[in-house]
């Protein structure tokens, strides 16, 4: 508990905060922690010019498109005068050169041209918020993926791309500046790890950067200029990356990094390798792009990037969980040291232009205005990715409002990250954690066999986001229903079984649950030979010295297996027998892994009455390769005497591992 003594013998209050641009005036202010709905632990060794930034490229086509944004008491209020409260003080806007076809149509995606930067520029900065400006030098989106050329830089070379470059670096600059934005930091490339501006290679893209870079200093030199890369769960890119910058002599401040924890590994890398290009290269290190998702609904009808199969979510999908992955990014960077410039959340407020059930409507508004992530008229350029999979925003989920524009708790973690924030109700569970059991059907099976052998704790993740194993009960109705399905089918059943999780604290339930596969009634007694009682089993030599016998090395399931070995030229054979009570088809099968020895033969095998009926092949693999082999649709009669086994014949040195043998009913018969 020591983490939360900062918690301790202090009185709870409420703050107004009022999106002060001191910041040793708002520092003064900070009191905490605040009474919230939810729990953030103040960010420990925050500099005093810690970047908490939003990007919100997105939102002008957002509005136009119709999309009103709340204030905390439900009422519309200008976004940036939220953003300002909540304690945001840098707003990142993506431009692109030239985002509109021939006829004027915008390719979505806020159809970020330099006139929409001035826009949002202007707003942000009337509310006491700086401006990062992030160049793409593309039409559209740029990212590791792609970085195709704006169409009024093709064909050229590399030295008129770089002047190109520069001056279209210097101009928009000098436009927004001209307009009264308050310019804080310009980034040059987006994502560049691989390309930039329609050229591969760091050969090329140096010279590019160079330009950019040069152009910003010719503006203002106070201005910090930013290069941008992600993958920082591959620490190598990184270092090498500013070491490509530094022997190109590339003019700049502050390294950014994109980072998503679903995609870019651990928190720790991150600081780690983020530390290590701060202290080698004497750089300022900034996280440009993180999010995490409050909800696994779609908003809009487009679909969503997040979650799905291939992500690791260490957090739960709500807005506690989303809190508590943006505060740890914030940490994150801010255990790099004085180096560890900030944090910028991206797209907080790409939210949807209707209800998922009207999305015909929505995709009138995603055209029209810009506001899904790319308009049909985006497949000149990119034909595709923007041309075929165009329509809404597949982050909603991701943002700080909820699909109704109000503000969500998490939109003050800018602020809470300052003074740490409690709820009323204090460390309570936000969730409990599923989980899974397979087991082999038997006949007589009752809810008090599975709850034998299902789990009585479950891990519950609380609002701090520490994890514990907390008592559960687990429905007995639904275990029985699941044992009367698969006895009636007789065969394998999937099944979800609920369970309750009282909170001790308030009393509050929880709903998890059992994953339950129940497969087919297993003929095979010590089938996996947990159990020390070996008399089912016959092992017999016909040759050999070798041992085959339960043992802990190299089991598939569990703690043991049947493991034989020999030095010798090896001939033996596993068997148990077996009565058949119900006419019908059986399937037999086993896993076996294992290897070396020469001249090897081995065959699983089905005797009746004492007749040998079945065989099939079988071989070792390596170790810990397991290979299934199986004898399908063996037709029985009740009464036979079955005898299932396997042999194995092989020259000096076999080894392996028998484990898990079934043998089970696929299909009765009536007699």
């Amino acid at each position: 508990m020591k983490k939360f003594l900062w918690v301790v013998n202090v009185v709870l209050i409420s703050l107004v905060f009022m999106g002060c641009t001191n910041e040793s005036e708002n520092r003064e202010e900070v009191v905490g922690p605040v009474v919230s709905e939810i729990f953030v632990a103040p960010v420990e060794g925050m500099r005093a010019d810690f970047i908490r930034g939003v990007d919100i490229g997105s939102v002008i086509a957002q509005e136009n498109s119709g999309v009103v944004y709340y204030n905390w008491d439900g009422e519309p209020q200008d976004i940036f005068q939220t953003l300002s409260e909540a304690g945001v003080n840098l707003i990142r806007i993506r431009i692109w050169n030239d985002p509109f076809d021939e006829d004027g149509n915008g390719f979505g995606g806020g159809n970020n041209d330099v006139a929409t930067a001035i826009e949002i520029g202007q707003r942000a900065t009337a509310h006491g918020m700086g401006v990062q400006l992030n160049f793409h030098y593309s039409d559209f989106w740029a990212d590791p993926g792609k970085q195709q050329s704006p169409r009024a830089w093709e064909g050229l070379n590399l030295e008129e791309r770089a002047e190109a470059l520069y001056d279209f670096t210097y101009e928009s600059v000098r436009a927004l500046i001209e307009a009264g934005v308050d310019v804080w930091q310009v980034q040059i490339g987006n994502e560049t790890n691989t390309a930039m501006a329609g050229v591969t290679g760091w050969e090329q893209k140096i010279p590019l950067f160079r330009a950019g870079s040069a152009a910003v200093r010719a503006i203002d030199p106070e201005i910090q200029i930013v290069i941008h890369f992600t993958n920082p769960e591959n620490p190598n890119h990184f270092m090498t990356a500013a070491r490509r910058l530094r022997d190109g002599e590339v003019d700049y401040d502050v390294f950014g990094a994109s980072y998503y924890s679903f995609w870019h590994g651990t928190l720790e890398n991150l600081t780690t390798v983020l530390s290590n290009v701060a202290e080698e290269f004497e750089v300022d290190v900034l996280v440009v792009e993180t999010s995490f998702p409050f909800t696994d609904q779609d908003g809009d009808g487009h679909g969503n990037v997040v979650p799905n199969e291939t992500q690791t979510l260490n957090y739960p999908i709500s807005v506690q969980g989303q809190a508590n992955a943006v505060r740890n990014v914030f940490q994150a960077v801010a255990d790099v040291g004085e180096r560890g410039l900030g944090v910028i959340y991206w797209e907080p407020a790409w939210i949807p232009v209707g209800p998922a059930s009207d999305w015909a409507n929505n995709r009138v508004l995603w055209e029209r205005y810009g506001s899904g992530w790319a308009s049909s008229f985006a497949a000149v350029y990119d034909p595709y990715d923007a041309g075929y999979w165009y329509g809404g925003s597949a982050w909603d989920n991701q943002a700080l409002f909820d699909f109704n524009g109000h503000p969500l708790a998490s939109l003050n973690i800018f602020n809470y990250i300052q003074t740490g924030a409690m709820p009323e109700t204090g460390i309570t569970i936000e969730t409990v954690m599923d989980e899974q059991v397979e087991l082999d059907y038997f006949l007589g099976m009752t809810a008090a066999d599975v709850l034998a052998k299902s789990p009585l704790l479950v891990e519950a993740v609380y609002v701090d986001d520490s994890r514990r194993e907390v008592e559960v009960t687990w429905s007995e109705a639904e275990l029985n229903e699941a044992i009367e399905a698969v006895a009636t089918e007789g065969g394998i059943g999937q099944f979800s079984i609920s369970g309750v999780v009282v909170d001790d604290e308030t009393g509050a339930q929880f709903t998890t649950f059992l994953s339950l596969t129940l497969l087919p009634f297993n003929l095979v007694r010590n089938h996996d030979f947990e159990s020390p009682d070996m008399t089912m089993w016959r092992i017999r030599f016909n040759s050999g010295q070798g041992y085959a016998n339960r043992g802990t090395e190299n089991p598939r399931s569990g703690r043991y297996g049947l493991r034989f070995w020999n030095d010798a030229p090896l001939d033996f054979y596993v068997e148990q027998d077996i009565e058949i009570e119900v006419s019908g088809w059986y399937n037999y099968e086993l896993f076996l892994q294992g290897g070396d020895g020469s001249n090897r033969e081995l065959a699983i095998y089905i005797l009746v009455n004492g007749e040998a009926r079945y065989s099939q092949a079988t071989d070792l693999s390596g170790w810990m390769t397991w290979n299934n082999p199986i004898i399908e649709r063996i037709a029985l009669e009740a009464g036979d005497i079955v005898t299932i086994g396997i042999r194995v014949v092989s020259d000096a040195g076999a080894w392996g591992t028998f484990d898990d043998f079934h043998f089970y009913l696929v299909e009765a018969r009536a007699d």
